[in-house]
């Protein structure tokens, strides 16, 4: 599936479509790494390595041991040192990325509010035009006792003119 290319950036020379930088991919992973280690499935899997590495380096044979549970487990600290080393930037990393969408979208929020408050004012500045324009027009506007007024002069009205016929019918 072909991407079309971005339509807000100059294409390269000789470039047929945008690729992502290697930037981007750089701040993908790092919201990547940043999600993986917020879930209760990365915390559950860590514990779970840990736990195995004491056992492992307490309960087999000397022989088969790697780390030495009388020196505190000096390697599974330092794989730990190494992990959360390496986690914290990558999560700040995740942070500021974060904040620039953050801060983009609230542009955009903010314009969008500007544009939708110029066109209620201009809606506004319609209706009260349109008003003006009636009142001007008519100088009494129509209520419904207004209405019922005119239809009741206008049955009585009738009225009278059915009063005025002779009541027999047609003569030849």
């Amino acid at each position: 599936m072909a991407r079309s290319p971005r339509l807000d950036a100059p294409l390269g020379r000789g470039a047929t479509r945008a690729r992502p930088t290697s930037r981007d991919r750089f701040g993908r992973f790092t919201e990547w790494v940043a999600r993986a280690m917020g879930t209760p499935a990365f915390l559950l899997m860590l514990t779970l390595f840990c736990v195995a590495w004491i056992l492992w380096n307490t309960l087999t044979p000397d022989h088969l041991r790697f780390d030495d549970a009388a020196l505190g487990f000096t390697a599974l600290t330092l794989m730990l040192s190494l992990q959360a080393s390496y986690a914290a930037p990558l999560i700040l990393l995740a942070q500021n990325r974060q904040d620039d969408r953050d801060r983009v979208q609230i542009e955009q929020d903010r314009q969008r509010a500007e544009r939708n408050l110029a066109d209620t004012e201009y809606l506004a500045r319609e209706i009260v035009a349109l008003r003006m324009a009636l009142e001007e027009r008519n100088t009494q506007l129509v209520t419904r006792d207004v209405l019922r007024n005119e239809l009741k002069a206008l049955l009585a009205e009738l009225g009278e003119h059915d009063d005025d016929k002779p009541a027999g019918g047609a003569a030849s």
